[in-house]
């Protein structure tokens, strides 16, 4: 009776107190900004040739001036040749030590460019014609410094139809939006397919240099520009990932690359989460199965509770809201992906990222 109780109170506070962490919201409305000023974006782009000739192509086609820059991240195939369609292209040199790939790619990119306001994107995303306008309409409206977006995943397969819309609705739930946006607020979060940036805010953080080895990075510029500044974060109507995650597997490596790293390599920390999913959400759906009475009414509610919650991040991918009861049973692989991610780190294996190891930067 005890662990249901705190299911069902752990449940109430999620729903009323926890930032409105399950809103299908905010999402941005195309508009356009009162004035347009310079940006540049950057595009770190390492083994991309199957998806950055669209996703250079919809930021050369945005209706306001944009000077797209893809670094060239050490390529094994055609990225750079195919790039340069739409692109300038720049050749990334060796990374320094210290350094995540990906942001020296970045500040590489920053270092070649001089507009006050940078887009940092990635190489499989795909940008509506009135994107950056949009993103910037936004700006100008608040104040930010950075605007960020949660970009639509890739959800064709049964695997992501399955896990995709879970990884949003966990990714909600560790930075609800409306906190982030809130300036008293601490919480701060973007989403690294969509980051428009003020380049003096960058600057007055020490430039990217300031995380260079944060590998949860677009989190981490997050909290450095709040610190100082404002940020906001919301879900894109107006931008989508082309990248494919056919099978569970690579699903499971998506996860497992920062699992671990979020939870700051503490055994504690991992200890505390799985524990605590595991009441959250494994002890309501056991009550209402195999409980009675009280037990199962208390276990009942609570689960329903929980695919409530859900049901606003399944609708916006196009899926059936009974999906939300399953939800317990794929938080069990959100889980297991997460120990996993912990015991390769313990053993000394670091997740392997295009030909890159990634927790140990080599």
């Amino acid at each position: 009776m005890t662990f249901v109780l705190a299911a069902v109170l752990a449940w109430a506070y999620l729903l009323l107190f926890h930032g409105r962490f399950w809103h299908a919201g905010p999402v941005l409305a195309p508009a356009r900004p009162a004035q347009m000023p310079p940006v540049a974006a950057i595009v770190p782009a390492r083994d991309e040739a199957e998806v950055v000739d669209a996703a250079a192509a919809s930021l050369a086609a945005q209706d306001v001036p944009l000077h797209v820059v893809v670094v060239d991240d050490g390529s094994s195939d055609a990225t750079a040749a195919i790039a340069r369609r739409h692109a300038t292209v720049i050749a990334g040199t060796p990374r320094p030590a210290g350094w995540a790939g990906k942001l020296w790619a970045v500040q590489q990119g920053i270092a070649a460019t001089h507009e006050p306001w940078l887009l940092l994107t990635d190489a499989d995303i795909l940008h509506a014609p009135t994107h950056l306008a949009t993103l910037m309409a936004q700006a100008e409206r608040t104040g930010a410094d950075l605007v960020s977006e949660m970009v639509l995943l890739n959800c064709t397969s049964a695997a992501e139809r399955m896990l995709v819309p879970a990884f949003v609705y966990f990714f909600q739930l560790l930075y609800p939006f409306a906190r982030v946006n809130d300036p008293r607020s601490r919480v701060a979060g973007a989403a690294g397919g969509t980051m428009l940036v003020r380049r003096a805010a960058l600057e007055r953080i020490g430039g990217i240099g300031a995380i260079r080895g944060a590998l949860i990075d677009d989190v981490a510029l997050a909290t450095a520009i709040k610190r100082g500044g404002r940020v906001w974060l919301g879900h894109s109507g107006l931008a989508r990932s082309i990248r494919p995650y056919p099978h569970a597997a690579d699903i499971w490596r998506m996860i497992a690359r920062s699992a671990y790293v979020q939870l700051r390599h503490s055994p504690l920390l991992l200890l505390a989460t799985l524990v605590g999913m595991a009441l959250i959400f494994w002890t309501p759906l056991l009550a209402a199965l195999f409980g009675a009475g009280v037990l199962r009414a208390l276990g009942a509610i609570a689960w329903l509770a929980m695919a409530g919650s859900f049901v606003p991040t399944l609708r916006r991918y196009g899926l059936s809201p009974l999906r939300a009861l399953l939800l317990p049973f794929v938080t069990t692989f959100f889980m297991a992906a997460t120990a996993a991610s912990a015991f390769d780190h313990h053993r000394g294996r670091g997740v392997v990222w295009k030909r890159r190891a990634y927790e140990r930067g080599v």
